[in-house]
């Protein structure tokens, strides 16, 4: 895997911290969720123990503080590859490709829009 480098910040979106959790999007995932670092409308920063690719496309669900949770189709803008000592393996971007307006939703009331 290689990591590609962040693009420049050329964000449409407010990115915001958030209690948020992501995981895989499927009933057989048994991989503990993780915080979101960060979100926006567009997309989000999250860490990952498992190798993902530029360009990767992976369905994930966000759980949100409170209940509820949204799914979404996302692909991987970037990954970085993090120290040994780091709270991860990789730190990534993830930029959504799909979602149900309902869930869009969902992700704005949580980033308080």
């Amino acid at each position: 895997m290689t990591d590609a480098p962040k693009p420049a910040d050329r964000r449409r979106y407010r990115r915001v911290q958030a209690p948020i959790l992501v995981r895989p999007a499927s009933i057989f995932s048994r991989v503990v969720p993780r915080r979101v670092n960060d979100i926006s409308l567009g997309g989000l920063r999250t860490y990952s123990d498992d190798p993902v690719v530029v360009g990767q496309r992976q369905e994930i669900e966000l759980l949100f503080q409170g209940g509820g949770s949204a799914t979404l189709l996302v692909e991987v803008a970037w990954v970085e590859t993090l120290a040994p000592d780091a709270p991860a393996k990789y730190e990534c971007g993830l930029r959504i490709v799909h979602a149900r307006q309902e869930d869009i939703a969902s992700i704005a009331r949580a980033l308080g829009d």
